[in-house]
């Protein structure tokens, strides 16, 4: 008889651990379940490390240090690279199609389970030489799961001295992407509504429901696909769906029939990630067939986001002589083999993965100073972010965010276009879903910041590491520019005059300076000044939280010091457009001689040398020379300390738009040919209708366009005033955190679970997770908390949508990202009305909107927003309750017509929320 040429699984030989909040489940070797207390758990883990799942969670719950341990999650990340699961138990089991764990003990026998599966599983995969190679290398780096990994592939004594020389070399497997001619401009056939109506039919299927809202929200959307009249004159479209119209498909159907008539792409812009990735499931109705889609349909973000190949390869040189590192860089040289698009905030990247490996080894692969070195990087041809700027060239649906969309913009004008890899491709069709955030993301990517940590930055950006600082990956100025200017003496000279000038700019170690007011340099001793500053006068300057103060007038010595770090700006702002000016002419007299790789990437160089001389320092100039002076009318300026847990994390002078959109009509309205915009919540609810879509004009930029915007409403389908109830609590003092605390327990236990709790500070939110999370734990209510367990939101709100009985405390984030139907959301909780911080920037937008209208609007945006996470399906029911006795009656148009605000005691509500959450 032949021998069974399969590996053996063998499982090692360990005990399951599964840490609660009150005590731990421990499975031993031997098959025998105890409960212990979670101190014991701490002291046993000592011994054998143990199999589990999600090692830093377990390690804080035990109070404890990370410890040795076979966390189930690294084996899944290297078995099922790029493949979603969450991060608990349950998600192991949902994934590997085993038995839903019940309780603790449940939850260490599947864990059990779920390591034998993913063995077996990797046993039968296809073996190549690279996923070997990686395997012996986290071995060797005493990756605890290395034994048993190594014989499910097959790997003995003799292959381990085969595989001596690991390699981690990833890059050398993926395949190039190709040039392609440029796209010729798309063309200008209209999009007429009954066409939207049919391609929305067509994409619904036959024998679909039907919703006239959604075909008439179609109809309107179509407007801002026809062609433009004048130019400076978009077709600006602000359309309000109510949730469950169906937006989504509302505005795809027009979007991709302009897009295939027109040979043009349209981009749809989010301010989430989540919603990203739902418009992309979206759109598999309009592109089924997935080789198709993958043509058609790109998600673009930032540069930032993307796995860097060559930072990966810079980690991962050294392994050999730093085996420690090779568990997190093997998990992250799977992942690099499997992912559809080195996307690392968000699509297939596993949320939890850094919280697991470092931040360092993971996220901190991205290139997120701007050191990309273009056509010079070995993988240049192979990298991710390049692969993505030019799918989005041929794409018909580019998905971005509001951010890249406005900062590209801004940056590149109407000329230089979204593409920053050098086409000129500005979009002429937009949606921007998500529309209530326009102006928060406008006032985001439109305003001025000169920092420690803006100017260190800088610094970096342009000297790379110094000092021979260990294990940098910093590639400097010179070092990613001079071949492109050997050979041109006076270019070489203004390399240099900058790179000398650059070092007015703060180095390592400036927070401490600035502490200790021993600043060194120009900058250092700006910034002490406005340090000193922002502490002699702000309120509450021995709290925990960040510090500001108006910018005027100055504290003595502090115009000097501007006046010298202006000077010393303009030293360094001189070279580096001289420098400029030398690599333009490069491209225009070597034209016929450079190859397209080089002369894209000089023309990326020259963006970037533009964006810190014409935009960063030059803003900065500006910020210094009116200090001491009145603020130009339009904008607001004012000096910060920022603080987390009352240390001082950065120091600076802000400058923002009072009126952001006014930027953001002209850097991205006005180019364009038509914009969508819109949301759920765009209007506001003050029983004027007029004023209403006036507050929506004025948070979009429609009122700084010649033309008047089209206007849209289409309500929601759903029957709020049977499936909700609102009650504002008015007997708990919501400055008496055991009080609020109180009141979040008895409304959860009231639910059963499924209850979202919203808070307007973290520390509030952190003392009341703290008050709850035993009792609730102990009702078997699993407690997630933003903040306070660490990882991205949405990892946290993936679980609690998984978890139909867990709950979730989370801030604005939270508020504005989930979307979560059925019975795992049934309860929001909000610790008080979110009225806007009352700020410096806050005070100057007041009084240029409207005062206390102003404040009301905002207030009711959020609560707005935050009443439309309840309800996400027909058949959803839900109670929104508010902590806050002082809730004032002229905010109730925050909530949907007919349903009625209701003012009771605790004691009510709790009635009131079982009785109505109760299962039928």
């Amino acid at each position: 008889m032949l021998a069974d040429p399969r590996p053996v699984i063998r499982l090692p030989i360990a005990p399951v651990l599964v840490a609660g909040l009150r005590d731990a489940a421990w499975l031993s070797p031997s098959g025998e379940f105890t409960r212990v207390s979670l101190e014991e758990a701490a002291l046993r883990v000592r011994g054998r490390p143990p199999l589990l799942c999600h090692a830093p969670a377990t390690a804080r719950r035990l109070g404890i240090e990370r410890f040795p341990a076979l966390d189930l999650l690294e084996l899944f990340a290297f078995v099922r690279p790029a493949r979603f699961c969450l991060p608990t138990p349950r998600g192991l089991a949902q994934v590997l199609d085993l038995p839903p764990p019940a309780d603790l003990d449940d939850q260490a026998a599947t864990l059990h389970g779920a390591a034998r599966a993913l063995l077996s599983e990797l046993a039968e995969q296809p073996q190549n030489a690279r996923l070997r190679s990686i395997a012996w290398a986290m071995a060797r780096g005493g990756w605890p799961w290395g034994p048993v990994v190594l014989a499910a592939l097959g790997i003995g004594d003799d292959d381990k001295r085969r595989h001596m020389q690991t390699s981690l070399a990833v890059w050398d497997d993926l395949p190039e992407w190709a040039e392609h001619a440029p796209e010729p401009p798309p063309g200008n056939v209209p999009v007429e509504p009954q066409e939207a109506r049919r391609r929305l039919a067509d994409l619904l299927g036959t024998g679909a429901e039907a919703r006239p809202q959604q075909a008439d929200y179609a109809s309107a959307a179509s407007a801002a696909f026809r062609p433009r009249e004048r130019i400076g004159e978009p077709g600006f479209v602000l359309a309000e769906a109510g949730t469950g119209v169906g937006k989504t498909l509302g505005y795809i159907a027009p979007a991709g029939l302009w897009a295939e008539k027109n040979g043009g792409a349209v981009w749809i812009s989010t301010y989430t990630r989540n919603l990203q990735h739902q418009i992309d499931g979206e759109l598999d109705r309009l592109y089924p067939d997935a080789t198709l889609k993958t043509l058609k349909v790109v998600v673009r973000k930032g540069r930032e986001n993307y796995l860097c190949l060559l930072n990966l390869e810079e980690a991962a040189r050294p392994i050999l002589n730093r085996p420690q590192d090779a568990v997190a860089l093997g998990l992250m040289a799977r992942w690099a083999q499997a992912t559809r698009d080195g996307d690392m905030t968000g699509g297939d990247f596993p949320g939890w993965l850094p919280d697991l490996i470092g931040r360092g080894r993971s996220i901190g692969l991205a290139d997120r100073r701007g050191e990309c070195v273009y056509s010079a990087c070995p993988h240049y041809h192979k990298c991710f972010i390049e692969r993505s700027i030019r799918r989005a060239r041929r794409a018909e649906i580019v998905i971005a965010n509001h951010a890249l969309v406005m900062i590209q913009a801004a940056l590149g004008g109407p000329s230089g276009g979204i593409d920053d890899s050098g086409a000129a491709a500005t979009p002429t069709r937009y949606v921007f879903d998500e529309g209530h955030h326009v102006f928060d993301a406008a006032d985001s990517a439109f305003s001025g910041l000169l920092s420690g940590q803006e100017t260190a930055d800088l610094r970096h950006w342009l000297l790379g590491a110094e000092g021979g600082r260990p294990g940098s990956r910093a590639r400097g100025l010179k070092r990613r520019i001079e071949d492109l200017v050997a050979g041109d003496e006076a270019a070489a000279e203004a390399l240099a005059e900058a790179l000398r000038a650059a070092r007015v700019l703060p180095a390592d170690a400036w927070h401490q300076r600035l502490v200790d007011n021993v600043p060194d340099g120009a900058t250092e001793a700006f910034l002490a000044l406005v340090r000193q500053q922002v502490y002699a006068r702000a309120a509450h300057a021995g709290g925990p939280y960040g510090l500001e103060t108006e910018a005027n007038p100055p504290v003595a010595g502090l115009l000097e010091a501007a006046a010298a770090l202006d000077r010393a700006l303009a030293k360094l702002m001189q070279p580096l457009n001289r420098l400029v000016q030398r690599l333009a002419k490069r491209l225009d007299d070597d034209a016929e001689e450079l190859d397209t790789a080089t002369r894209l990437r000089i023309e990326a160089m020259v963006r970037g040398l533009r964006r810190r001389a014409e935009v960063e320092v030059a803003g900065w100039r500006a910020m210094l020379k009116t200090l001491g002076q009145e603020t130009p009318p339009e904008y607001v300026d004012w000096f910060a300390v920022e603080r987390i847990d009352g240390r001082d994390i950065d120091v600076g002078m802000h400058r923002h738009w009072i009126d952001p959109t006014i930027p953001f009509a002209g850097a991205v309205a006005v180019p364009a040919h038509g914009l969508l915009i819109t949301s759920a919540t765009l209007t506001d609810g003050s029983g004027d209708i007029e004023n209403d879509w006036a507050a929506a004009e004025a948070r979009t930029g429609a009122r700084h366009l010649p033309n008047a915007a089209v206007r849209a409403q289409v309500a929601s389908p759903f029957d709020y005033p049977n499936h909700t109830r609102v009650f504002v609590v008015t007997d708990v003092r919501k400055d008496d955190l055991d009080q609020v605390a109180a009141a979040y327990r008895v409304l959860f236990l009231a639910a059963g679970g499924g209850g979202l709790g919203l808070f307007t500070a973290i520390t509030r939110l952190r003392q009341v997770h703290k008050r709850i999370a035993a009792d609730l734990d102990a009702a078997g209510i699993p407690l997630l908390a933003q903040h306070v367990d660490a990882m991205d939101t949405a990892t946290l709100v993936d679980i609690f949508r998984a978890e139909e009985d867990a709950c979730l405390l989370g801030t604005d984030a939270v508020r504005d990202g989930v979307d979560v139907p059925g019975r795992s959301l049934r309860l929001i909780v909000f610790d008080r009305v979110p009225w806007p911080r009352p700020d410096i920037l806050h005070k100057a937008r007041k009084a240029h909107f409207g005062a206390k209208a102003y404040d009301d609007m905002i207030t009711r945006l959020r609560l707005k927003q935050a009443f439309g996470r309840l309800v996400r399906r027909a058949d959803d029911r839900g109670v929104f309750v508010l902590l806050d006795p002082m809730m004032p009656s002229r905010l109730a148009g925050a909530f949907p017509e007919g349903v009625e605000l209701q003012r009771v005691g605790l004691a009510e509500a709790v009635g009131a929320t079982r009785e109505f959450l109760a299962p039928d």
